[in-house]
């Protein structure tokens, strides 16, 4: 494998894990830090279909991670819970968030509790600069079949929750096939991707930064010339050429039909295949298009926001050109070192999902692989970047992982 311009090529081979979970290049390891059905301080268990997931500091010494659980009306939610958005039959939606608080230090679990429920398929989302993690409701749904809510929305759940919080639906970020968030942390500008074939790249414009119940505008993305970033059809978009990017206002945003994407795309809004992970590095957010490209592999988006003093810009990253490149991206995240690591999500009978990184220069390299049969997901960093957690999704495990990381 040739090095990138950075010199660094990869971890080396993957050692094969005793256990049998997860395969890491040698020096790394992993901890198991919570799995389904373990008891939590709440009197629930911890329930299946972990997902989307971020990592805060909550001081004295703590850190939390507010994890995502991807549940339908028929799963199981690990318990009753006492409180909820919406119903299903009567009874509340499982949906919702887990937090798990660790000692910075040591990583022990000190608790465990769910934090939201009434939710639906809370896919993935994305930590805020003051302190909470925004989960996404990738269902918009609507009531009727047993449901007595509307569903498909961004909840906002602090990192200094104790128990479950008011589960408030933020209308004005749009009803969508939500999938993740990020924040700018120099506008508070919050950017939200949409798993669908032919969805748009949004952005919400707080009318109060940090205050998101307070409103705001929601408007989706045109990229001058290109209507289309998705190179089905051919190579329209070229690896590493920017394209002027501008902004559109988004009309009845609270869309009952879910048809916010189609009006969008009417009015000029260009495409993307299924946008997944989005992650904000330094200047720049990451996004992760799971099947687009010319292999309908996948790609990778960096946009570049001009924060009032330059347009904004957008190029293709990464495309992926064969499986060992990555197969189907989903969530992803931006290292302390600037390295993506993307988590796999494959559509196959048999899946060998991976951690896949990928250098600041474009070369992706094998970080990790998932001995179960289930998907990779929620990749993120402790906040002094000396682990990396990820979960595998059902049945529900969350790991710590550690080693040498590339400078």
């Amino acid at each position: 494998m040739a090095a990138s311009g950075s010199g660094f090529t990869d971890y080396g081979s993957l050692i094969p894990d005793p256990a049998g979970m997860l395969d890491l290049p040698r020096g790394f390891s992993y901890r198991l830090l919570s799995q389904l059905g373990t008891p939590m301080d709440d009197g629930g268990t911890v329930p299946d279909k972990a997902d989307g997931m971020g990592c805060l500091p909550l001081g004295r010494d703590e850190l939390v991670l507010i994890r995502n659980h991807e549940l339908v009306p028929s799963d199981e939610a690990g318990g009753t819970p006492a409180a909820g958005y919406g119903t299903y039959e009567g009874a509340i939606v499982p949906g919702g968030t887990t937090n798990i608080v660790l000692d910075a230090h040591t990583l022990e679990v000190k608790r465990e509790f769910r934090t939201l429920a009434g939710t639906i398929r809370n896919c993935s989302g994305g930590i805020t600069p003051w302190g909470s993690w925004l989960t996404c409701e990738e269902a918009p749904v609507g009531p009727g079949e047993g449901l007595a809510q509307s569903h498909g929305w961004v909840f906002e759940v602090p990192a200094s929750a104790t128990g479950l919080v008011e589960p408030v639906p933020l209308t004005a970020m749009g009803r969508v096939n939500h999938e993740a968030a990020c924040v700018d942390p120099v506008t508070g500008i919050v950017y939200l991707t949409e798993d669908r074939g032919d969805s748009v790249l949004y952005r919400f414009l707080p009318a109060v930064p940090g205050n998101l119940r307070a409103g705001g505008r929601l408007q989706a993305m045109v990229v001058e010339d290109l209507a289309d970033t998705r190179n089905w059809a051919g190579p329209a978009m070229a690896v590493g050429t920017r394209h002027a990017v501008r902004w559109i206002d988004c009309e009845n945003v609270e869309a009952p039909q879910d048809d916010l994407r189609d009006r969008a795309a009417a009015r000029g809004a260009a495409l993307v295949a299924r946008g997944e992970g989005i992650h904000m590095g330094t200047d720049a957010l990451f996004v992760c298009s799971t099947n687009g490209g010319q292999r309908k592999l996948g790609q990778i988006f960096r946009l570049v926001p001009g924060r009032g003093t330059a347009a904004d810009t957008i190029e293709l990253f990464f495309e992926s050109e064969r499986e060992d490149q990555f197969n189907y991206g989903d969530n992803l995240t931006v290292g302390p070192n600037g390295h993506l690591i993307v988590c796999e999500d494959q559509y196959t009978d048999v899946v060998d999902n991976h951690l896949r990184g990928i250098t600041p220069d474009g070369h992706a390299y094998p970080f990790g692989r998932l001995r179960m049969q289930t998907e990779l997901a929620g990749g993120c960093f402790s906040p002094d970047g000396r682990w990396f957690f990820v979960n595998a999704y059902s049945p529900t495990r969350t790991l710590a992982v550690t080693g040498p990381w590339a400078a």
